[in-house]
């Protein structure tokens, strides 16, 4: 590796990095909440923290704490999920499968092309386009051999242009005076009780996902959607504790862009960028049509098709009002899918990619 010079950022005490994160972070959000952008308090921390990554910040988000993040989020999911929900669900499981399916081929297809005419490495195209959760393909990479801190970069990059064209499309549709933080939260009066037992279903969610993929987020969704429906969980959620699970999840993303990664991979970076946002513009042009076929409206299939971002997408569904639960059914569906056939459909990319190249 390179040897790097140290920086500013690098030299101040940690304890003022964090001073900096927070209160950068923390103004960033509100500023783009203000404009009535959506997630704009996980955007503005994760802005802030990806400068201060690039910057050669020391500092990092503790994983317990991000899990514990993405089980506020999954509970806020399971808020919004009845038994009609589940019902509505099930009944479509084939609009499911054939977006899930659509998604995978489009993501197999820029990673053809990434391969092709960006110069990337075959295997790490084949991980790091794969449109499951980043940690996840992250691990299964070094597993299989290929360049994790490349496929990192790749991921980490979709994630950041997902959620802010996902943030941008979604404030083109919805009208920003419609937005809102969480479902009604302003209404409801606080339930200590259920407030504790809420925090407490989110940190098992958290502790879960050291062994099963995104069950940090999972966990919370299929047992606070459990215990709710069978009354005996009040899912209690204040604005304060939403915001602190978005600037966690936000900052987590943003901090893992070190120095060393973005200038290892600086010169890929147009490719990678460019691919990730043509990912997306062809789920957009797809989602007009799927949402006509289906009878959904388009905000909503576009977050559930969108190519990365699981805990990122069902706070922008949930804050402009998108079907959430349907948004989080087949993202889950399509991460499952990933997890269980990644190792394979990485295969099949990289032979297909070497009969390209002879």
């Amino acid at each position: 590796m390179t040897n790097q010079s140290p920086t500013f950022l690098s030299a101040l005490p940690q304890s003022l990095q964090w001073i900096t994160l927070v209160a950068g972070g923390g103004l960033a959000g509100y500023l783009l909440h203000y404009i009535g952008l959506p997630a704009a308090l996980f955007l503005g921390p994760m802005i802030v923290a990806v400068c201060m990554g690039v910057a050669g910040s020391s500092i990092h988000v503790p994983r317990l704490l991000f899990r514990s993040g993405q089980g506020i989020v999954g509970l806020m999911v399971a808020q919004s999920v009845t038994l009609g929900v589940l019902l509505a669900m099930a009944a479509e499981w084939h609009l499911m499968l054939i977006m899930t399916i659509v998604t995978l081929l489009l993501s197999a297809g820029v990673g053809l092309g990434m391969i092709r005419f960006g110069g990337i490495p075959a295997s790490a195209a084949a991980w790091g386009t794969a449109p499951g959760a980043a940690s996840a393909m992250i691990a299964m990479a070094e597993e299989d051999g290929a360049d994790s801190r490349l496929v990192a970069c790749m991921q980490y990059v979709r994630v950041v242009c997902v959620v802010m064209l996902g943030a941008w499309i979604s404030h083109m549709v919805v009208p920003s005076e419609s937005m809102q933080l969480s479902p009604d939260a302003a209404e409801v009066p606080l339930n200590l009780i259920g407030l504790g037992a809420t925090l407490l279903v989110a940190f098992l969610g958290a502790l879960s996902g050291r062994f099963v993929p995104s069950g940090a987020l999972l966990t919370p969704v299929i047992v606070g959607s459990a215990l709710q429906l069978l009354g005996w969980l009040d899912i209690t959620l204040t604005e304060p504790i939403l915001a602190l699970a978005y600037g966690l999840i936000g900052s987590y993303i943003g901090l893992r862009f070190d120095r060393a990664t973005v200038l290892r991979v600086a010169r890929l970076m147009p490719t990678i960028v460019t691919a990730n946002v043509a990912l997306i513009l062809l789920t957009t042009a797809l989602a007009w049509p799927i949402s006509w076929v289906f009878s959904r409206d388009f905000l909503s299939v576009f977050l559930a098709i969108s190519p990365g971002g699981l805990d990122a997408m069902a706070i922008i569904a949930v804050e402009t009002g998108s079907d959430a639960s349907f948004v989080v059914a087949l993202q889950t569906l399509r991460l499952i899918g990933v997890v269980f056939t990644g190792k394979l459909c990485a295969q099949v990319l990289i032979a297909i990619a070497r009969r390209m190249n002879r």
